[in-house]
């Protein structure tokens, strides 16, 4: 990332320096849950901060911010914010009447990769500017649509809890089925019956899994636990594509250990994460339960779940029973696994003062950004060939580590700090180390006691890894040896080593 030289006030008064749009966009990109308010900045400020930037390079640099936010969907991982800019990107574009570059269509496609968000763009963009929706967002939406929709999608995504219907989207953006899935046409169809005569919708013959679910529903209240425990009862509620959710209402009643045991089969990765303390609190078989360990734990599982490791910890500190914590153990390691190992001596530096207490990933997370900056601190350093990890507030210390021991048992090392004093950590704990990575939101305190960076000699590169997104950092960054990262996901450590094999790793859709 790249600074411009102009010099800001961070939000405890240090001295900060200005980032250039794309950087500012980019950091906050990564690092903000839309309307998520932080320690220093509401959540409607950030989402203006993140529209006004996106609207400005969607004109002047289509391809980059096109670039950012495919990147933001896929590799990032990171759903809110890519649909929200996408509707951005078009409608800047629009107003300025720009032409060349990515299409609009081809953004809104690109960021809608689950079956539930084609509803949630459309969702944006009526309640930010009206109902008239244009032809770039029907267009990218039906290719979406058609990419997207199948039956099983249907039960899981088409509920009454949504803003739009599948039928509702459907008849907004006239999707026409796709010529080589001959069976959507049907499916179309019953989305729209479904959508405006429940009462009297019939799911198309030919898919199986929308017919066995039907007939599951049309089974009296008092038959259906007994689907639940008759032998082939998982097989049977699988093939219906019954979710955990879907269960727990269609039974009216408790989830007990055989209706947990049924379902289990069929839950995703990261549903049986969230679900552990239901587990131990239905008592489901310990049999049962090492099936679940071995799924959560297993690497190919992981990778394809894209989850953040956080979520591995949150489920550690709430999950009750000591038989999932090898199995969360191992899960967070694979999550951390494009860690890179960096040669030679580092220092890692993690910042655990109030600030980032304060500040929750997420509104629906109770993990704080210091145990996330805590995690990949700790991560890097068992990684590294010769680390010194640190935390630092007030004070700094460092924190006692040994090669090949548990991420977790480590995060259990580091305390709560106080203010942030950034300069005095580098200052103190910096010993000729060859690259310095500091994992903080870079709103320090100190700022009498200058740039944390320039404690630091030039030649010895500087990697601020930011939490927060806020607009002032704490020192230069993209020129010489200092380099600025956001986000919750590996991807930008990645980035580390293909800058010192002084290879072109500007922006991780580029490198």
């Amino acid at each position: 990332m790249t600074s411009t030289g102009r010099v800001l006030r961070t939000y405890e008064g240090g001295r900060g320096r200005e980032r250039d749009a794309r950087s500012e966009l980019f950091l906050l990109a990564v690092s903000n849950f839309v309307s998520q308010q932080t320690f220093y900045e509401t959540g409607a400020d950030r989402d203006d901060r993140f529209a006004k930037l996106l609207r400005e390079l969607a004109v002047t640099d289509p391809a980059w911010t096109a670039g950012l936010l495919g990147w933001l969907r896929g590799e990032g991982n990171l759903r809110t914010a890519s649909v929200v800019g996408a509707a951005e990107y078009v409608k800047a574009r629009l107003d300025a009447g720009a032409t060349g570059g990515p299409t609009g269509r081809q953004v809104v496609a690109s960021v809608l990769q689950r079956p539930d968000e084609p509803g949630e763009l459309l969702a944006y963009w009526t309640a930010t500017y009206g109902r008239n929706v244009p032809k770039p967002v029907k267009r990218g939406t039906a290719d979406a649509v058609r990419r997207l929709y199948h039956g099983k999608a249907l039960l899981k995504y088409d509920t009454a809890s949504k803003g739009y219907r599948f039928g509702d989207i459907l008849n907004l953006v006239h999707a026409a089925p796709d010529p080589d899935k001959p069976w959507q046409g049907e499916l179309f169809r019953y989305a729209l019956d479904r959508r405006h005569h429940p009462d009297t919708a019939v799911p198309p013959a030919s898919d199986r899994v929308l017919t066995a679910h039907r007939e599951l529903m049309a089974l009296p209240v008092a038959e259906r636990r007994a689907v639940v425990t008759a032998e082939g009862g998982a097989e049977r509620l699988a093939a219906a594509g019954m979710t955990w959710e879907t269960l727990a209402g269609w039974l009216q009643g408790p989830m007990d250990k055989a209706a947990w045991e049924a379902v289990i089969p069929s839950m995703g990765v990261m549903a049986l994460v969230r679900n552990l303390r239901n587990f131990d609190e239905a008592g489901v078989s310990d049999e049962v339960a090492e099936r679940v360990a071995a799924r959560i734990s297993d690497p190919a599982e992981v990778a394809r779940s894209r989850q953040f490791p956080f979520r591995y910890l949150a489920a550690y500190q709430h999950a009750p029973s000591l038989r999932w914590s090898y199995a969360l153990e191992r899960a967070l390691g694979h999550s951390l696994a494009n860690v890179p190992a960096l040669p030679g001596r580092t220092l890692v530096l993690v910042d655990r003062s109030g600030s980032m207490f304060w500040s929750r990933l997420s509104d629906r997370s109770e993990l704080n950004r210091a145990d996330a900056a805590a995690i990949f601190g700790t991560a890097l350093a068992l990684r590294a060939e010769c680390a010194d990890l640190v935390e630092f507030g007030s004070t700094s210390d460092r924190v006692k580590f040994r090669k090949g021991e548990s991420v977790l048992k480590i995060l259990g090392r580091f305390g709560d700090l106080g203010g942030t004093d950034t300069t005095e950590a580098v200052r103190r704990h910096y010993r000729k180390h060859d690259r310095v990575l500091i994992v903080t939101d870079e709103q320090y305190t100190h700022h009498h006691r200058g740039d944390p960076t320039e404690q630091v000699p030039a030649d010895v590169p500087v990697y601020t890894w930011n939490l927060a997104g806020y607009r002032a950092g704490h020192g230069p960054s993209g020129t010489g040896n200092r380099h600025t990262f956001g986000g919750l996901t590996d991807a930008a450590f990645r980035m580390v080593p293909l800058i010192e094999a002084s290879r072109n790793a500007d922006w991780p859709w580029a490198a």
